[in-house]
């Protein structure tokens, strides 16, 4: 038996050219291969990295901005993974703005705003 190869395109994040912000983590990537597989690869993603980093500010951060772009990337073209998206941003970012304090918080809304 042979092996399969399976190629998912991720589409490019023009975060850093349009807001000058350099992505730090994989969470693009990893949620648009997600994408690929539907809402229940996109929620289990969602509750392993956020498990995983939700206690390192700068990668929450970057989460709830993947979290954003991905509403805006999905609500024309599939409205129900944009919900679920919106769903996952409001936990997240009500997490961040709940929980990190002082300069981690002012750089959670810095980056964000």
């Amino acid at each position: 038996m042979t092996g399969l190869a399976l190629r998912v395109s991720v589409p490019k994040w023009n975060v850093e050219s349009e807001l000058g912000y350099k992505p730090i983590t994989t969470f693009w990537e990893d949620f648009s291969i997600a994408d690929k597989f539907g809402n229940e690869a996109v929620n289990d993603t969602f509750k392993r990295a956020f498990t995983e980093w939700k206690g390192n500010y700068a990668y929450l951060t970057e989460m709830v901005m993947v979290l954003n772009h991905k509403i805006w990337q999905w609500y024309k073209k599939n409205i129900l993974l944009a919900k679920l998206y919106n769903q996952l941003y409001d936990m997240a970012a009500e997490y961040a703005e709940n929980n990190l304090k002082g300069e981690e918080l002012d750089y959670y809304y810095r980056i964000t705003d």
